[in-house]
């Protein structure tokens, strides 16, 4: 009877110490939950991945970015900024046949924001660019993307990098995607870091 009932006593004991042994939630930072809420209005995922640690991103007069992080060694940075088109493809489709009140091709816009980030970059200096692959599109669910890759001034607000990848792309009707990947050495490590991100970022099928 006193062996019963000390088992019947660990039995409803047992729940009670597995529960001070559960992991507290991990606390998420304002900046990556606004980020969450805009990527989620633009159809885009976003994992945090391993190896990285979240940075303050840039918000100035040079440059506003929604999210950013780097590596561990300080050797590989990225700044990203999402943006619906949602809203804007609605507004093209019922002023496109309005001659008064025509707008551009929302799915063409990020052709000027990666240009524009570039060329801030690069203080308007000339800088190499591609046309994104399409298997490399596949990989982001994306419909259309384009590279640039930059030589950058030794200055403060790029904290000294000396090199930036910027790829601009979008789904149609759907999102913008932007982000800028910094490193001071053109190395296979750092395109390795490059074509890590579609692990952990891209649009919804």
């Amino acid at each position: 009877m006193v062996l019963l009932v000390g088992i019947t006593a660990l039995s409803q004991v047992k729940p009670k110490v597995a529960a001070l042994h559960q992991e507290a939630p991990k606390l998420i930072s304002p900046y990556r939950r606004e980020f969450l809420r805009l990527a989620t209005d633009a159809n885009v995922v976003f994992n945090f991945p391993s190896g990285f640690r979240e940075i303050l991103p840039p918000n100035d007069d040079y440059f506003s970015f929604d999210y950013a992080m780097e590596t561990s060694g300080h050797q590989f940075e990225i700044w990203f900024k999402v943006s619906s088109q949602k809203n804007d493809w609605k507004n093209y489709l019922t002023m496109r046949n309005d001659p008064g009140r025509q707008l551009p091709n929302p799915d063409t816009g990020y052709l000027a924001k990666g240009r524009a980030i570039a060329k801030t970059l690069a203080d308007d200096t000339v800088s190499v660019t591609r046309t994104i692959d399409q298997e490399v599109l596949k990989r982001y669910n994306a419909s259309a993307g384009k590279s640039y890759l930059v030589d950058m001034p030794y200055r403060a607000a790029t904290k000294h990098y000396k090199y930036a990848l910027v790829l601009a792309i979008e789904k149609d009707h759907i999102g913008t995607v932007l982000m800028v990947c910094f490193t001071d050495e053109k190395s296979p490590e750092f395109f390795r870091n490059v074509n890590r991100i579609s692990h952990y970022l891209k649009f919804k099928s």
